[in-house]
């Protein structure tokens, strides 16, 4: 069995903030540097352990993925780069291709893949910012427990701790049992 749960030590607050404000800065120099759309790949991971095997393991597979999916589209990618990070992977594309249609080919991976639900790819618009799945017409981010809206069991903190991660532990496990 994949053991994600949280561990003695994780990643603070504070740590969480920083990283998300380092990795905005980023955003905003490749979007600044390359004016063509930009991929952002961060991972779901609930609690207070960001980096371990398992989530190396998702983001590896992330990372093939949105590979394979770029490939097979011809889109150009002018940069990327993955950051290993102690408060989480985070990977960038610069693609030259139409941004909305970009975002749709990462909505298709997340609901096609059985990581998918773990995988968080933002695309982002030089001109017209991030690209919404709700510009697409699709559907919000579902929970992980009870497949209401993401944001509202999180921001309500509806399910313990406990009840998600061991529905993180049983996808990652039976994606495993697929390998």
């Amino acid at each position: 069995m994949t053991t994600v749960t949280p561990a003695p030590a994780g990643v603070s607050l504070e740590d969480l903030l920083a990283a998300k404000e380092l990795r905005a800065r980023r955003q905003t120099d490749w979007l600044t540097q390359f004016t063509q759309p930009l991929i952002s790949l961060t991972l779901v991971t609930p609690g207070p352990v960001k980096d371990s095997v398992a989530w190396r393991q998702v983001m590896r597979a992330a990372l093939q993925q949105a590979e394979v999916m770029l490939l097979q589209h011809g889109w150009p990618v002018l940069k990327h780069q993955v950051f290993w990070l102690p408060t989480g992977a985070e990977a960038f594309w610069c693609v030259e291709h139409y941004a909305p249609e970009v975002k749709a080919a990462t909505v298709e991976l997340e609901h096609s893949h059985a990581l998918g639900r773990l995988w968080d790819f933002d695309v982002i618009c030089p001109q017209a910012g991030v690209v919404g799945r709700r510009s697409l017409d699709n559907a919000s981010r579902r929970c992980l427990v009870c497949d209401g809206p993401a944001h509202a069991c999180a921001r309500s903190r509806k399910h313990p701790l406990s009840e998600v991660m061991l529905k993180v532990e049983a996808l990652i496990d039976g994606w495993h049992r697929t390998l």
